[in-house]
């Protein structure tokens, strides 16, 4: 009896023999690395990316399915030289072998620096990169939002210091994955649900050390710009402090490590209280000064107000003995007083002038100390002209 394939009778058909030199491939290999340089990189609509492998002899055909590309940091450059692991495959609709890349890693930091300052330029389009749009940490935070995963060392030391520093704060664990593939969607909806929660000063953003794959979740744009949107002000803790990431640069503040992000976050209650007294024994110094010194002013100025108090009353005396003075000298009384004496018809009325007599006509005479009954004997006229006044 003859095997597959062995006799006409039993010829494959291409699409079985396709498949069996697939399952023979797939089957035979484990994922291994292949370095080779770049060309043809082609992305294409569904999302899968297809380029060739190839060094001075030879090339093969890659291809890095949809559901893999989102775990690279970005597409190689034509002509870059990388490390791609993978397993071997057969494409059956042609027969073409491929190798099926997971991973993909570039000479030195390639892939990963060129995401990097793609997400940089881009949140820096956008102007979020800007440093004047950072807002200054709280003084004197009530509530400290956490946003790292529950399991991590950062989350206890975060705890710890901001315990030790101010036990009167109030820590508040929003978790969130924080590497592999979800931790960038994991990040964005907790650092959103601090947003919309309204309830903390400040946030702290971040996680403790690990490897560039490990901490690249913070590199990503969608939690950068989430970070950036955030009402609260935000403190980005990645890493150790060596590390840095596209979140260190959008968040209000950098901090080395999870534990100085803590300590940035919330002042010492001991200093605080301090503080506190110190001022107190400055504004009661501040405020006697300025009682003794209104005191003295309030003085001088009652000195300053009852000296002049004293002048104006001296110029109002002198000017009203100076009026009383030009009364007196125009007053008919002060005449009369001088010698003069006033003529009075039976009316009242002054009798100024000689033609106002008649022989026989009765007439008081006004003296300075009493009135005289008078009658007219005789009237002469005078020759002498009125001394003028």
């Amino acid at each position: 009896m003859t095997s597959p394939g062995g006799s006409p009778e039993q010829a494959f058909t291409v699409a079985e023999f396709n498949e069996l030199v697939k399952a023979i491939l797939e089957g035979s290999f484990d994922a291994l690395w292949i370095r080779g340089e770049v060309t043809n990189f082609k992305a294409h609509g569904n999302g899968h990316w297809y380029f060739t492998l190839r060094d001075k002899t030879a090339q093969l055909s890659c291809v890095v399915w949809a559901r893999d590309v989102k775990r690279l940091p970005a597409a190689p450059d034509e002509g870059m030289q990388v490390m791609a692991r993978g397993r071997l495959s057969v494409y059956p609709a042609r027969g073409q072998m491929q190798f099926m890349i997971t991973s993909l890693e570039a000479e030195g930091e390639g892939l990963w620096r060129k995401q990097f300052e793609q997400t940089r330029a881009a949140l820096e389009k956008d102007g979020l990169l800007d440093p004047a749009r950072k807002r200054a940490i709280p003084l004197f935070p009530r509530t400290v939002a956490v946003v790292t995963s529950a399991d991590g060392a950062a989350l206890h030391d975060v705890v710890s210091v901001i315990q030790r520093r101010n036990p009167l704060v109030n820590v508040v664990v929003v978790p969130a994955a924080v590497q592999g593939e979800t931790a960038p969607d994991s990040l964005v909806a907790a650092i959103e649900r601090v947003g919309r929660w309204g309830g903390a000063d400040v946030v702290i953003v971040g996680r403790g050390g690990g490897s560039r794959e490990d901490l690249w979740a913070f590199n990503d744009e969608r939690v950068a710009r989430a970070i950036a949107a955030c009402p609260v002000p935000t403190i980005s803790a990645v890493g150790h402090e060596v590390d840095f990431s596209i979140a260190d640069l959008v968040a209000d503040l950098r901090a080395a490590t999870p534990s100085a992000a803590a300590e940035a976050a919330v002042p010492v209650l001991a200093e605080l209280q301090q503080a506190v007294r110190s001022l107190g024994g400055t504004v009661r110094g501040a405020t006697l000064r300025r009682v003794r010194d209104a005191a003295v002013l309030l003085r001088q100025r009652a000195r300053d107000l009852s000296v002049r108090a004293r002048r104006a009353t001296e110029l109002r005396r002198a000017r009203v003995q100076n009026a009383s003075g030009r009364l007196e000298a125009l007053s008919p009384l002060g005449t009369l007083a001088r010698g003069y004496a006033v003529a009075k018809g039976a009316d009242g009325r002054a009798l100024g002038r000689a033609a106002a007599f008649t022989p026989g006509m009765p007439f008081d005479l006004q003296l300075h100390d009493g009135l005289v009954r008078a009658e007219t004997r005789d009237v002469q006229p005078s020759v002498v002209s009125p001394i003028s006044r």
